[in-house]
């Protein structure tokens, strides 16, 4: 029952913490108001996070965690143009749904001192080696280069995911669709565009985003013991989208 009650409140302060990162930014969020936010006293909060960039750090790896794992389940399809699509669209609703993994990544991208959890460098890498496999595959008409679609692929894909932080419709489907809709036909040939689909196969369905965690009033004080760690703190120090990374960086309180 300790150990549930210490699962419990830690998922509540993920979940708080990264509400609170969202509304004012690392440099401007608070302690308390994570707290206050997840219902637990500052002491709980200090059992399992000693300082803001553990808090951080935390929601980073659960956000990286998630986003890997969804990249993984959806990428399935054997052309694999289809496989980038339904991964953009599985990525977006994903952002657009869950709020830790939308604070976890703009962490990582407002870390001035970054060296692992760099998710748009992983995005990248996806991108082009997807669109490498997709020119082994004879997908891709002649005259496109793959250089420079993986760049437009990547601009226009984290484009819409900056709009989205103020905007979430552009990080629906109809956004996403539309986007492929006129991307498609200019890099595929004619026989594999016949096949793609730029709303996503059935492969892109996208998975349930948990419950924020209750918290009663027993879990609001300190724990008596560790919670044991959750998926997002098992992950490999140099696990990818699709290749390694380098190592952790550091960041001040």
């Amino acid at each position: 029952m300790k150990q549930e009650r210490a699962v419990r409140t830690r998922r509540a302060l993920l979940q708080a913490a990264s509400e609170t990162f969202e509304r004012h930014g690392y440099d401007q969020a608070r302690l308390s108001d994570i707290s206050t936010g997840a219902g637990v006293s500052v002491g709980a909060l200090n059992f399992h996070f000693k300082t803001k960039a553990a808090v951080a750090e935390a929601v980073e790896n659960e956000a990286v965690g998630t986003l890997r794992r969804v990249a993984r389940a959806t990428g399935r399809h054997e052309q694999a143009l289809q496989r980038l699509t339904d991964i953009s669209h599985t990525l977006a609703d994903r952002l657009m749904r869950d709020v830790v993994a939308r604070a976890g990544l703009q962490l990582s991208y407002a870390a001035k001192d970054r060296t692992s959890l760099d998710l748009l460098q992983e995005w990248q890498g996806c991108v082009q080696q997807l669109i490498a496999e997709a020119a082994d595959q004879g997908s891709l008409a002649r005259t496109v280069d793959q250089q420079e679609l993986a760049a437009t692929i990547v601009a226009a894909t984290t484009g819409i995911e900056a709009l989205g932080r103020r905007n979430s419709e552009w990080l629906s489907p109809p956004t996403l669709t539309a986007f492929w809709r006129l991307m498609l036909p200019q890099i595929a040939t004619e026989d594999v565009l016949e096949e793609l689909m730029p709303a996503g196969s059935p492969y892109a369905r996208p998975e349930p985003v948990p419950l924020p965690a209750a918290v009663g009033a027993e879990d609001s004080q300190e724990p008596d013991e560790p919670a044991e760690p959750g998926e997002a703190d098992s992950l490999p120090r140099r696990a990818a989208l699709n290749g390694p990374a380098g190592d952790r960086r550091k960041r001040t309180a």
